[in-house]
C-alpha cells in the first residue's frame, strides 16, 4: 500500500467568515430597529392618551359651566342670577351647583345655589338643570357665622367675585359690580 503523498494544504476561507460576520451585523441591526420601533410606537401611543384625556377635560370644564346673562340684587338676601348651562353640556342636577362669593374686607361666603327655578315666571323649581332652557338662581348672601356678602352691607360702588362651581364640571367667575343696593338693582 502507497501512502498518501499528496500534500493537502488547508486554505483559510476568508470570504466566508466576512459573510458570517456581515450576517451577525445585519440581525443586529434588525434587532436595535425592532427595539427602537417598539419604543415609538409606545411613546405616540402614550402621547396620543394624554392629548385625549386632556381634551376630554378641557371640554367637561368648558361645557359644565353656568353661563350668567344678568344678575340682580334680591333684596336683602342676595343675589338673583339668570343663567343658564354653557353649549354642550350634560344636564346638571342643581344639588351639585355651589357658589363663593369673594367680599371686601370678609371671609368668603359659600354655598349651594338655591330656589333654582324656570326662567318663564312659572316658578317652577327644577331639580336638574338642562342645556338651552333658561333658569334663575339665588345666591344667598349671608352664611353661618355671621358672614355677610349682600349689596345693603357691601355697598354701592363695590364689587363682589362670585364663582359658580357646576359639580364635576367647571367654574363660572364673575364680578357683580354694585351700582345701586336697592332690591332689582342690575349687577352685570
Amino acid at each position: 500500500m502507497k501512502a498518501n503523498t499528496r500534500n493537502q494544504e488547508f486554505q483559510d476561507d476568508k470570504v466566508a467568515a466576512i459573510g458570517i460576520g456581515a450576517m451577525i451585523v445585519f440581525i443586529a441591526l434588525i434587532l436595535v430597529a425592532a427595539v427602537a420601533a417598539a419604543v415609538i410606537i409606545q411613546t405616540a401611543e402614550a402621547l396620543q392618551q394624554n392629548a385625549q384625556q386632556t381634551g376630554d377635560d378641557t371640554a367637561d370644564n368648558m361645557a359644565g359651566k353656568v353661563m350668567i346673562n344678568a344678575a340682580y340684587v334680591d333684596g336683602t338676601t342676595g343675589y338673583k342670577l339668570f343663567v343658564r348651562l354653557a353649549p354642550g353640556s350634560e344636564p346638571a342636577p342643581t344639588n351639585a351647583i355651589t357658589y363663593q362669593l369673594m367680599c371686601p374686607g370678609t371671609l368668603p361666603v359659600e354655598g349651594a345655589v338655591g330656589n333654582v327655578e324656570l326662567m318663564d315666571g312659572s316658578g317652577v323649581a327644577v331639580a336638574t338643570m338642562q342645556p338651552s332652557t333658561g333658569y334663575t338662581m339665588i345666591l344667598s348672601g349671608t352664611a353661618a357665622g355671621g358672614l355677610d356678602c349682600t349689596a345693603a352691607t357691601v355697598g354701592t360702588g363695590s364689587s363682589v367675585q362670585a364663582y359658580i362651581h357646576v359639580g364635576s364640571g367647571g367654574t363660572t367667575f364673575e364680578t357683580l359690580s354694585l351700582g345701586a343696593t336697592a332690591a332689582g338693582s342690575k349687577v352685570v
